[in-house]
């Protein structure tokens, strides 16, 4: 049988669009792999890494260029187990000064610049670094460990590092599930870190007293503090700043406990459940300024965090003073008891 121009030609162009596929599926391919998915599997639209990643990605992704894992826990809680390659930096002292103290002034503030960036070289991390922040997630205080990983990742953020990264619940999920932890401590190559602080994500009461009925200004702790009907211990006055909306920073958490009712780790919720609920407080308006504040600035990273990084919200400002500054002026104006 003889076969004519036709049939070569045909089958030649099957072959080709065959290739052309394969070709297709391997960049693609490629692409996944540099630009990892979200925890509820939509595409990542930052650089190189999600801002929450799930414990098996990091287990899949030990050898990725320039990871960093970076755990956030006290020396001792480190000591007793840790990820394989995690160094261990603290979140007090390092990325946020003074918790607990009568005389310190205010709370977690932002550390010094030269310190800061000091702090980022001595672990090791450049700009070019993917970090991922691994904190506690369990009891006592769940919410509170939580919101001190999001407060490192976000001064992290700060300090110029494109692409950092929450471990979605953390060491305690990690070891929940028997992923394979070490005892060996890891001493990081300090570096010379450069990057350049981005000053604008932080804002003085003033500005804040300028922004009141003109911005979307947001109070990230619990409803009962907004209304003033409890009062932390850190800050004098019951209520919140006049015009805020409420948006707990805790709703956008889920916390997994045992038969006992301990919770043995806390995870982020789904990214479409996160953003159904922030539209409908702050409006579908991305680039609308918001200006978040709590009590003395964890819940506010945490915000912050899940508007700007996760959601997408574009123009996300924190006060960092929040109420424990506010309410120590006696002319700052206060409201109790209402829904702005």
């Amino acid at each position: 049988m003889t076969t004519g121009p036709d049939t070569v030609c045909k089958s030649l162009w099957k072959e080709e669009k065959k290739m052309k596929k394969k070709v297709l599926f391997g960049l693609i391919a490629m692409a996944l792999l540099a630009f990892p998915l979200c925890v509820d599997g939509t595409p990542a639209t930052r650089t190189m890494i999600d801002p929450i990643v799930s414990t098996q990605w990091l287990a899949d992704n030990m050898s990725f260029p320039n990871l960093v894992i970076l755990d956030v826990r006290a020396p001792d809680n480190y000591a007793k187990g840790h990820i394989p390659g995690a160094i261990n930096l603290p979140g007090l002292g390092n990325f946020y000064l003074c918790l607990f103290a009568p005389d310190c002034g205010l709370w977690m503030e932002v550390p010094e610049e030269g310190a800061l960036l000091a702090t980022l070289g001595n672990a090791g991390i450049t700009g070019d670094s993917l970090v991922v922040v691994v904190g506690r997630t369990v009891d006592p205080f769940a919410c509170y460990a939580i919101a001190d990983a999001a407060r490192v990742a976000t001064t992290i953020l700060y300090a110029g590092v494109e692409n950092v990264a929450i471990l979605n619940g953390g060491y305690d999920k990690w070891a929940a599930e028997g992923k394979t932890t070490s005892t060996v401590a890891v001493k990081p190559t300090a570096v010379t870190y450069t990057g350049a602080v981005k000053k604008a994500m932080f804002v003085s009461k003033d500005y804040v007293e300028g922004k009141i009925g003109k911005s979307i200004i947001v109070d990230s702790r619990d409803p009962e503090f907004y209304f003033g009907i409890g009062m932390e211990p850190f800050y004098t006055r019951a209520g919140h700043i006049p015009g805020a909306k409420c948006l707990p920073s805790p709703w956008f958490w889920i916390l997994t406990a045992d038969k006992k009712g301990v919770v043995t780790y806390g995870t982020w919720k789904d990214i479409n459940l996160a953003r159904e609920m922030a539209s409908a407080v702050l409006g579908e308006d991305t680039s609308e300024e918001i200006i978040a504040y709590c009590g003395v600035g964890g819940y506010t990273s945490s915000l912050w965090f899940v508007l700007h990084e996760v959601i997408g919200y574009t123009n996300v400002k924190m006060y960092d003073g929040s109420m424990q500054e506010w309410t120590a002026d006696p002319k700052a104006p206060v409201v109790k008891y209402r829904y702005e």
